[in-house]
């Protein structure tokens, strides 16, 4: 699960990339379609992309045209407990800690402990959501009690 990022010197033809399979992908109300796309090979032998994998290209894109890494993971695979630490930003005592807690389901393999990625990031999407609604009502507050200055 080692993370990938692009050099420097190749941000701006992966954004290049992105905009081009944006401009291709013609959304509708109906069904979004990938159009037919395929690569050539240096003999000039063509290979269609299928549909799935061309959505994946477009989601790296994205991301590493924003300048982040990516790291691609199969479903249903399981990390140990250094890689789920690492994937939350997190020290791996306190995700031991939430483990003991029960917050984030785990197996035993002898003395080691394995995660499903998916309980990890499924972790993850919860505790980011409840951040978010955390900041939502600490500026709500600090704006109800006068917190901020007027712009006058």
């Amino acid at each position: 699960m080692t993370p990938v990022a692009a050099p420097r010197e190749e941000q701006n033809q992966i954004a290049a990339l992105f905009k081009a399979i944006e401009d291709m992908v013609q959304p509708s109300t109906a069904k979004r379609r990938a159009p037919r796309c395929q690569l050539v090979d240096s003999k000039g032998k063509t290979i269609p992309i299928p549909e799935s994998v061309f959505y994946m290209l477009e989601r790296v894109a994205e991301v590493m045209a924003r300048g982040d890494s990516i790291t691609i993971v199969p479903v249903g695979k399981e990390v140990t407990t250094q890689q789920a630490a690492d994937l939350l930003n997190v020290s791996r005592q306190y995700l031991v800690r939430l483990l003991d807690e029960g917050r984030i389901p785990f197996r035993k393999t002898g003395k080691h402990r394995r995660l499903r990625i998916d309980d990890v990031l499924e972790f993850k999407e919860r505790r980011d959501k409840d951040r978010r609604a955390g900041l939502r009502e600490l500026s709500r507050l600090t704006e109800e009690f006068g917190g901020y200055d007027s712009e006058e």
